[in-house]
């Protein structure tokens, strides 16, 4: 029910929910001691704005084609227009303008650790502080993608994503800040047959607006795409890697993303995506910073007016979470809607 009310009272979600129902949601959490002070904890780790370091993934409009343009030609039928469309919204790396605008929302969070506070009085013993997993996570991503055509055999995309997030925070209150911005180029060479590759570096700048959600660090690394394209299939993965370079001290930041995708394409710019974000925090003792979700969704292109737009409403089981002190601070569910403004180039 607590999802249910998350997905109604979204603005965003609105504008891509086609009757679809959010599963249930529940969080465990364990019981464990920790004799510190809760505000100083790093929560970082935790953000989800990492998820958005890439977004769905699939095909370029034909195989075969190279990484050309994507154009909209003068009488071309809208069942095809809206398939072609699809396609090249599906593709991270493909030469198309877009805007999209990705909410992901993770109910049944909370803001702590249980933890052990020491008495003010020597004399008393320590006393517990307990805190539920009540909250919501939320995160709006804007992200920008604009292609620039170097030569006939190389295109240069750029991916920049700008985070809005509400943090649950002590005493039922959340954090409202602008997130840490990642910047993303992709050197994409013009290849013939299925596959469409691209690399390049990525960063992550400390640019929250809030100190409690940013890394505090310069961070940079290799980042690359690979896409396969046969019939209305498309599959293929993006990785990345980011180390911290300048920045607060005793912050160090070394963390991987994965992002596997395959996506079904169906008549009249339907489709069916599973595209989890899987991240690892290297730092984390014990190998405790993995997020690995599992799940799907459905999404379909269409036209307002004359502006192509793509939406998409999924959701996805974190069947492993990051933990701290123990415990997991993020809910189990995890759901995202996307809206994405297509501007593809005149036939």
């Amino acid at each position: 029910m607590a999802a249910l009310k998350v997905l109604a009272f979204s603005p965003l979600c609105w504008l891509v929910a086609g009757a679809l129902l959010g599963p249930s949601v529940s969080a465990q959490v364990t019981d464990q001691p920790l004799v510190a002070d809760p505000a100083d904890f790093d929560f970082t780790p935790l953000l989800l704005t990492e998820a958005t370091i890439a977004q769905n993934g699939a095909d370029q409009s034909q195989s075969g084609t190279g990484n050309e343009p994507v154009s909209v030609t003068p009488g071309e039928s809208k069942a095809k227009e809206e398939g072609s469309l699809a396609k090249a919204a599906q593709n991270p790396i493909a030469s198309l303008i877009s805007l999209p605008i990705q909410w992901n929302s993770t109910p049944s969070t909370q803001w702590a650790p249980n933890v052990t506070i020491p008495s003010p009085d020597p004399s008393l013993p320590p006393y517990r502080t307990n805190f539920k997993a009540n909250q919501t996570q939320n995160v709006v991503n804007v992200q920008p993608v604009i292609p620039f055509k170097v030569s006939e055999g190389l295109t240069l995309v750029t991916r920049t994503i700008v985070p809005f997030i509400s943090q649950p925070w002590a005493r039922g209150t959340s954090i409202q800040s602008l997130g840490d911005i990642n910047p993303s180029v992709f050197f994409v060479p013009t290849l013939k047959g299925n596959f469409t590759v691209g690399v390049g570096p990525t960063m992550v700048i400390p640019s929250a607006t809030d100190n409690r959600l940013s890394s505090k660090r310069w961070s940079a690394g290799p980042t690359g795409v690979l896409v396969y394209t046969k019939g209305p299939i498309v599959a293929g993965g993006l990785i990345n890697n980011i180390w911290s370079f300048s920045g607060e001290a005793g912050r160090d930041v070394n963390k991987m993303l994965i992002q596997p995708f395959l996506n079904y394409n169906l008549p009249k710019g339907w489709y069916l995506t599973s595209s989890p974000i899987i991240t690892a925090n290297w730092n984390q003792a014990e190998n405790k910073g993995w997020t690995v979700p599992v799940g799907a969704g459905v999404g379909r292109v269409f036209v307002l007016g004359t502006q192509p737009v793509n939406a998409s409403l999924s959701a996805y089981y974190n069947a492993v979470k990051p933990e701290v002190a123990g415990q997991t601070l993020i809910g189990d569910w995890t759901f995202r809607a996307q809206v994405q403004f297509l501007f593809p180039t005149g036939g």
